[in-house]
């Protein structure tokens, strides 16, 4: 399995265990050069934003991963965490709606949580 799709799995499972709601993957490499992937969750508070975060962070620091940057913490209502070929996006729920990252990136494959399986 390449690096990148390990990354999303963990950042999955990670979001999932905290329960993130409605985490989309969407693969992004043949429309893009920002990343291979961006994951995309929200969280019903601010709390559970942070929760969210702090999660992914935990189970990629494990395996090593460290993110280039984490923009968004103040606000608790739209974090960008970038790992590189992976961007995990994790917002408040009124922010996820009016962003509405799913139909920017429309273009790119949705990728099922099933299609995640090592």
């Amino acid at each position: 399995m390449d690096v990148s799709k390990e990354m999303v799995k963990l950042a999955y499972q990670a979001l999932e265990d905290k329960k993130g709601e409605d985490i989309q993957v969407i693969e992004i490499k043949d429309i893009s050069i920002i990343a291979d992937y961006f994951i995309i969750a929200n969280g019903m508070n601010s709390l559970q934003v942070d929760a969210l975060v702090d999660s992914v962070k935990d189970a990629l620091g494990r395996k090593g991963y460290e993110p280039k940057r984490i923009e968004g913490i103040r606000s608790a209502s739209w974090i960008l965490m970038d790992y590189g070929d992976v961007v995990v996006h994790v917002f408040s729920k009124e922010d996820r709606l009016f962003y509405n990252l799913e139909r920017i990136w429309r273009d790119g494959k949705s990728v099922s949580k099933e299609q995640l399986v090592l």
